[in-house]
């Protein structure tokens, strides 16, 4: 099955999802990020046995507010971010896209 966008014909979601013209690299960009990042924080809660619970009390936060985040339904803010990381043993970092390009 394919969908008709335009003048163009896409079968996959990766079609539809990797076309500029769609769907814009910085937005790609950012949904990639995001996809990552949230299934890092549930990947080091799950491996260190916590439920959304435990880690919300040991944040500070709710654990609806954890559920929302896992399940992408909200954009953390920098704050909540290291709220969460730090009890799982992680921070932010910058990283390089290319690391051959920066010294």
């Amino acid at each position: 099955m394919s969908i008709k966008i335009g003048n163009t014909d896409f079968t996959e979601f990766n079609d539809l999802y990797k076309d500029p013209n769609v769907v814009p690299p910085a937005e790609r960009a950012k949904i990639d990020f995001e996809v990552a990042l949230i299934g890092k924080l549930i990947e080091a809660r799950e491996s260190k046995g916590l439920s959304q619970k435990q880690l919300a009390e040991m944040s500070g936060l709710k654990q609806p507010a954890i559920a929302r985040l896992e399940s992408m339904k909200s954009t953390p803010q920098i704050d909540t971010l290291f709220k969460i990381l730090h009890p799982l043993g992680y921070t932010l970092t910058i990283t390089p896209t290319d690391p051959t390009q920066h010294p």
